[in-house]
């Protein structure tokens, strides 16, 4: 399903009159918001080992601190794979219960299938006393509300142009940029940006992100900028 969406045309939409909405849809015409569409499947549930440390929301994802939100994780070194699971939400289950947390960080340590937990997370499913719990763990959606999000890494320039994408339902399956005409895809880096190291020009930029469920959403009119954040038009939806 692909999710097309020019800025402009959807300022306009915004002057438009009150009981006139844009309606975002998938190619079997369900709105783009609704439960269940066009969803590819969601990866195994794994499994490990729960730890804890003292998280603060940042890490090697290159996310800022969070201290109103440390329902996160850092994901072992194997099933980090460049960045794949930043920002991504995952339910884990515990001796006592489940949690969702966001991926942050990576965990050098730990081997395939753990997840090093914050201890306000680790606490909803053991005891901190514990220290080190067998775990299960699957994909989740992110609790997100408003559309994606496009920040340029600070030092971003026509020459030299690093993305990462925020605010997203699922993994970032892949990020790709449109080129002459085409749409080109911009290589991930470990700590999590989409970079194009001959740089992307002077921009606005026509930006086309895949998630993991199989969800496009292309993006027109993102203006480059330094360490600044630009909001996109488009959420990927929800699936079951």
């Amino acid at each position: 399903m692909t999710l097309r969406y020019d800025r402009h045309v959807r300022l306009a939409w915004l002057f438009a009159l009150p009981l006139v909405a844009a309606c975002a849809c998938s190619g079997d015409g369900a709105p783009a918001d609704a439960p269940g569409a066009s969803c590819t499947a969601a990866r195994p549930e794994a499994s490990g080992e729960g730890t804890y440390y003292d998280a603060t929301g940042a890490g090697n994802c290159s996310f800022a601190p969070s201290p109103g939100d440390l329902m996160v994780a850092a994901i072992n070194q194997a099933d980090y794979a460049t960045a794949a699971w930043c920002g991504a939400c995952v339910d884990v289950t515990g001796p006592n219960g489940t949690v969702k947390v966001r991926i942050v960080d990576r965990c050098p340590g730990c081997v395939k299938g753990d997840l090093d937990l914050s201890r306000q997370a680790f606490e909803k499913i053991a005891t901190l006393s514990a220290g080190r719990v067998p775990i299960t763990w699957r994909e989740s959606s992110c609790d997100v509300s408003g559309p994606l999000a496009y920040h340029f890494k600070d030092g971003a320039n026509a020459f030299w142009t690093a993305i990462q994408i925020r605010n997203h339902r699922y993994p970032i399956a892949k990020v790709e940029a449109q080129v002459n005409g085409a749409y080109a895809n911009i290589a991930r880096v470990d700590y999590n940006y989409f970079i194009q190291t001959s740089g992307l020009g002077p921009g606005p930029y026509a930006l086309r992100v895949t998630d993991t469920r199989g969800h496009v959403i292309e993006d027109t009119g993102i203006a480059l900028g330094d360490n600044v954040t630009r909001t996109g038009a488009a959420q990927f939806p929800s699936c079951p």
